[in-house]
């Protein structure tokens, strides 16, 4: 018992548990710094993955060279390990005294104290962690909330700015319309002043007349006198209805073809032989499709400003020319053409250029190449530089032409012609563009380039159009 009793005080004494791993010493070192002792795999995991750390007592700084080897505490430890196994042999089978604690019990309740203080390690940093991502969670909220208030106020802002654009265009394309209405107006209550005017003076002239003995009589009809008089008033009418109407429509076609659906223009319901076809004619004659065979070598060409008779109106971004009932107010230019002709801006020298022109709505036409000398009176396919394929109501025949020359093709009037302009072969030709592409006629082109996509309309007493087709390219 004294061996126990000595063995007690030793331990009472001294304390040979690491305060890492909270159980006897293994492998004993000491800091050099602070003399603190631990297991050397204990400090070792401890200082894992830093170069310098603290003590875990004193936390006062140190590197893994500073560790010395404890001999002195190691053999106590052995020395401790071998009595109390010597003291379990002896006391086996007597009851342990109920003052005397097990070194087996303080060794596990000194492993649970460790577990669970690395527990609580454990969640307070991944306490720490979620903190942390939590702050950066609400910066990033903040950030959307500033950053979504700018995109809406810039939003707002820009359709303000919008808004205000459609109000004024409304508004200036209003005023346009009634100040246009206005003229027409005024022209017409002219006329119709004038016109009462006539009216008085012929009643007059009526009054006197059945008054007058027969022989005094006029000799010639008051309605026949007064019948080139009442002709001028009438054009003079009919003039300023057409004038407005015309501006109108230019005004829809020209300036909002994106806004309004397509329509067919109010001419075409004017004269049914140019717009409209019988069903036994649309029968005969379906509706052209987009060609592909040429597809490939498709060009986006438009009419020139500058190259366009007076009496012809550009209209749905330059791939549209209309007969007009009045001059158009274009500007000066000294090649503009002085017959019922126009030319595209665009050229071509080398290559192979395809583009379609929808003729279905023209009782009158001619569709072709030109160089760009050719006179401003110089009517397409009479000359020496252009060439044509050209359709004519009244004949109601299909032609082609150069140097003034007819070669009759024999063929139905098409819907949409497709031009094939092949400068290598130094050829142009065209074709009737249905379900399929069908060659009307081939010219052999001879003089230099370039040549310009060129078009007439016929008769301008009557309202017509050409439309240039957009082709897809392949």
């Amino acid at each position: 018992m004294a061996a126990a009793v000595d063995l007690g005080r030793l331990l009472g004494a001294v304390d040979l548990s690491c305060a890492c791993c909270l159980q006897y010493f293994t492998e004993p070192v000491w800091l050099t710094g602070c003399s603190h002792s631990f297991c050397r795999p204990c400090i070792i995991e401890y200082c894992k993955g830093r170069q310098r750390a603290g003590c875990p007592l004193c936390r006062e700084g140190f590197e893994l060279k500073d560790l010395r080897p404890n001999r002195e505490l190691a053999a106590l430890v052995n020395l401790i390990r071998q009595e109390v196994k010597e003291e379990e042999l002896e006391t086996r089978h007597e009851p342990k005294p109920s003052g005397a604690v097990a070194c087996s019990d303080w060794s596990s309740a000194g492993r649970r104290r460790g577990e669970k203080e690395e527990e609580i390690g454990d969640i307070s940093k991944q306490l720490e962690m979620t903190v942390e991502t939590i702050h950066l969670l609400r910066n990033n909220l903040s950030k959307t909330k500033e950053y979504t208030s700018q995109i809406k106020s810039q939003i707002t802002k820009d359709f303000c700015c919008m808004k205000e654009y459609v109000e004024r265009q409304e508004r200036n394309t209003l005023m346009f319309i009634e100040q246009e209405q206005k003229a027409a107006q005024e022209k017409i209550e002219e006329t119709i002043h004038q016109l009462c005017v006539e009216v008085n003076k012929l009643t007059d002239i009526k009054a006197q007349t059945s008054n007058l003995p027969e022989g005094h009589r006029y000799k010639g009809s008051p309605s026949t006198m007064n019948k080139n008089t009442f002709d001028e008033q009438l054009n003079v009418v009919k003039s300023a209805v057409e004038g407005l109407k015309r501006k109108l429509e230019i005004l829809l076609l020209e300036k909002y073809a994106q806004q309004f659906p397509r329509v067919q223009p109010p001419d075409c319901y004017q004269e049914t032989s140019v717009c409209s076809l019988s069903p036994e004619s649309a029968a005969k004659n379906p509706e052209p499709m987009i060609s592909s065979q040429f597809s490939q070598w498709a060009d986006d060409v438009t009419f020139d400003l500058t190259r366009v008779y007076k009496r012809l109106a550009i209209t749905a971004q330059n791939k549209k020319v209309m007969v007009s009932s009045y001059p158009t107010d274009y500007e000066p230019s000294p090649n503009r053409f002085c017959i019922s002709q126009v030319m595209c801006s665009q050229s071509f020298s080398t290559g192979c250029h395809y583009w379609e022109v929808i003729t279905k709505d023209s009782d009158g036409w001619a569709v072709g190449v030109a160089h760009g000398m050719i006179g401003k009176r110089d009517k397409l396919g009479r000359t020496e530089h252009s060439w044509c394929i050209e359709w004519l109501g009244p004949k109601k025949q299909l032609s082609a032409w150069h140097r003034d020359q007819e070669t009759l093709l024999h063929k139905d009037k098409p819907w949409k012609v497709g031009v094939f302009l092949e400068l290598q072969k130094k050829t142009v030709s065209f074709y009737s563009i249905t379900d399929k592409e069908v060659l009307l006629h081939t010219f052999k082109i001879n003089t230099s380039s370039p040549f310009y996509p060129a078009f007439w309309l016929y008769s301008l007493e009557r309202n017509g159009s050409l439309t240039i087709s957009h082709t897809n390219r392949r």
